[in-house]
């Protein structure tokens, strides 16, 4: 049973990590996937050819979803190419992370203004289309350290603890036209970033996760599916911890 057949999604941030995998997954259920990346231009370029494959319609643009304009752009872009957009995965994000003491004030501006800045724009851009069709899914990626803090990410927290309070007050907000907001909150997730770290360290880590292991983008990724199809039909305003027990 294809779960999105027919629908239509974009993904920020999908070159690589859970974003790719959110991407592989709604694509592997009949959704038409728009994403975005910036960097990392050759994997972005690598999965829209992997997963034009698939058969559903694929197109990838490269564009900053922290700047007002570009965002704008995008969902007009999106609405162009694909006709609508039915389901938003707001995942783009990066960390520059240090103790308060340490911290500068273009640390704390970049994570923000990527991490919580992006949310708003594209939210605010493609909730115009929603708001036409009377329907619509957001998603928005927070973390784990959103809801509990960490120490040496104060920006990041704050950032991922600000796209939580946001995404309720944009539940209650476009609930009446039928356009549902959920957060998802992953905990500590095997990506490229994690493959770098000594395993004894990440060992120890499993250790403190009550299921002891780390999760994988696909356990993310189903978390994302599960929001986005009509299986969740009654749920908005929530978090959706995906973190093994850890919150």
């Amino acid at each position: 049973m294809k779960l999105l057949e027919g629908k239509t999604a974009l993904i920020t941030g999908a070159s690589k990590g859970i974003g790719r995998k959110i991407a592989e997954k709604f694509a592997e259920h009949g959704a038409n996937v728009a994403f975005t990346y910036l960097s990392s231009v050759e994997k972005g370029l690598a999965l829209e050819q992997e997963l034009l494959l698939g058969g559903t319609k694929i197109k990838g643009y490269r564009s900053d979803a922290s700047k007002f304009d570009q965002a704008e752009q995008l969902i007009n872009d999106v609405v162009a190419d694909f006709g609508t957009i039915d389901i938003v995965v707001n995942n783009a994000g990066i960390t520059k992370d240090g103790l308060l003491m340490r911290m500068t004030e273009q640390q704390w501006d970049d994570v923000l203004e990527v991490n919580l800045k992006s949310v708003f724009n594209i939210t605010k851009a493609a909730s115009k289309i929603m708001m036409k069709n009377r329907k619509g899914v957001f998603i928005n990626m927070s973390s784990v350290v959103g809801i509990q803090g960490n120490a040496g990410q104060g920006n990041y927290s704050a950032s991922k603890a600000g796209i939580i309070g946001f995404s309720k007050s944009m539940a209650k907000e476009l609930g009446s036209r039928n356009i549902r907001t959920n957060v998802v909150a992953p905990g500590f997730i095997k990506t490229e970033m994690t493959e770098v770290l000594d395993p004894k360290v990440v060992a120890a880590w499993e250790q403190n996760i009550p299921l002891k292991r780390a999760g994988d983008t696909e356990d993310v990724a189903n978390a994302c599916l599960f929001l986005a199809s009509d299986l969740s039909a009654y749920l908005t305003g929530q978090v959706l911890s995906v973190d093994g027990g850890m919150s």
